[in-house]
């Protein structure tokens, strides 16, 4: 196959390397973003792409799927295996079609589902009313203590047996610290127990954060963030979801396709079965390692500088700050940040008095940055030139911060910077 076959179309190759140019000379810090190996974008770019596949491995609606088949058989033996899992399926497009799969599998509408506030570090797909979860299924909320701002499982206790809900999530896109996959399965009684680990997926693999697999029934995750592979979703039962319900795993496959999705997308599948793999090996939990380990040295060196953290620090592969004592709001506070080459992203904090359009926080993380490479040294820097630009507030400031960062960008190549 050639190769630069893009540059037949000019207008578009011009904005993909403006794209490019701007990764390789800035930060990307939002937490929910990472940077791909080479080998992931490439199996996305495979002939792939060109094959309709409905259904599954051995039971599909077109023929000409001898290897699609493989790939597909691929990618979930390697997923049960970095996972332990028993039942894999990996053709959700993405995170919140997964999530749209538990719920036809496990409820019927206007049934209960508890899931953590969204304006306490929840996801929309957890019950939120502007979501199809919110809209087609009865929503109640667990948030967090209003003082030290973690998750009280005794209130959480109160919820579900005054409740009594058919579903139950874990899991959160701004909530900086481990969820307690043993104490919730303690508390649930019949509820279906789900754990969406989107944001936390690769550094489970890599053992810096706990495993829910042995406490909860489902869980779902996206493909990319921690786990470094192509955007896309994945949906797995365990064994203790089997016990409760055998059949699980096929009203699982059910809810996919047909009754969400029509042919699945077996280049991305593809890019899935390489990120296993790759997650596998061992390098991949020395990276995990070190997201966490960058990261709590990023909070550190911003608490000295007098940022507010809400939980007072984090566990994990992201911070959640509060500006409010810093006198910006988290909408002006991305702009600069994003102008001296800092991508971030503003954030609701818990019991947030502003409005979401430009919330009290911002939040950022670190696994972008430890995929180029970058360590302690780098993390007091970065926290250096974020408290420059906080502290001034105005443009020049994060001008002159940027040419810092396009330095320290260029001496860490992307991994892709071919």
């Amino acid at each position: 196959m050639k190769r630069n076959n893009l540059k037949k179309d000019s207008e578009l190759f011009k904005i993909i390397q403006n794209e490019r140019k701007r990764r390789k000379e800035t930060l990307e810090m939002i937490p929910s973003e990472n940077h791909t190996s080479p080998a992931v974008l490439e199996a996305m770019s495979t002939i792939l792409t060109d094959k309709y596949a409905e259904g599954y491995p051995g039971k599909r609606y077109y023929g000409g799927n001898e290897y699609i088949d493989e790939v597909e058989n691929l990618a979930i033996k390697r997923a049960k295996e970095i996972f332990k899992t028993p039942f894999v399926n990996v053709q959700p497009y993405s995170g919140s079609p997964a999530n749209m799969a538990v719920y036809f599998a496990c409820m019927n509408p206007g049934q209960k589902v508890l899931g953590m506030n969204l304006k306490d570090g929840g996801h929309l797909t957890h019950g939120w009313p502007v979501s199809f979860s919110g809209t087609y299924y009865e929503s109640i909320f667990y948030g967090v203590d209003k003082k030290n701002q973690l998750i009280d499982l005794s209130e959480v206790e109160k919820i579900v047996k005054k409740e009594k809900p058919k579903l139950i999530w874990v899991g959160g896109s701004a909530y900086p610290r481990e969820f307690d996959w043993k104490g919730f399965s303690k508390i649930t009684g019949e509820a279906f127990l789900a754990a969406d680990i989107a944001h936390i997926a690769g550094l489970i693999v890599a053992g810096v954060h706990s495993d829910p697999a042995p406490y909860v029934d489902i869980i779902t995750t996206t493909t990319h963030k921690t786990l470094r592979g192509p955007r896309g979703g994945m949906i797995m039962v365990t064994e203790k979801g089997l016990e409760k319900d055998p059949d699980l795993g096929r009203k699982i496959n059910k809810a996919v396709f047909p009754g969400l999705q029509g042919g699945p997308h077996e280049h991305q599948i593809a890019a899935k079965a390489v990120c296993f793999e790759e997650a596998a090996k061992a390098g991949f939990k020395e990276y995990g390692k070190k997201v966490v380990e960058n990261n709590k040295i990023l909070a550190q060196e911003l608490t000295k500088k007098n940022f507010e953290l809400v939980t007072g620090g984090s566990d994990n592969h992201l911070c959640l700050i509060d500006l409010r004592n810093k006198n910006i709001g988290g909408e002006k506070a991305e702009a600069l940040l994003e102008m001296a080459g800092i991508t971030i992203n503003k954030n609701a904090i818990p019991d947030d008095p502003a409005p979401p359009a430009d919330p009290s926080g911002i939040r950022i993380g670190t696994p972008a940055i430890t995929s180029r490479g970058m360590g302690a040294d780098e993390m007091i820097e970065i926290a250096d030139l974020i408290d420059w630009v906080i502290t001034e507030k105005d443009e020049k400031a994060a001008e002159e911060a940027g040419s810092k960062i396009k330095k320290l960008a260029e001496k860490f190549p992307l991994p892709y910077d071919f």
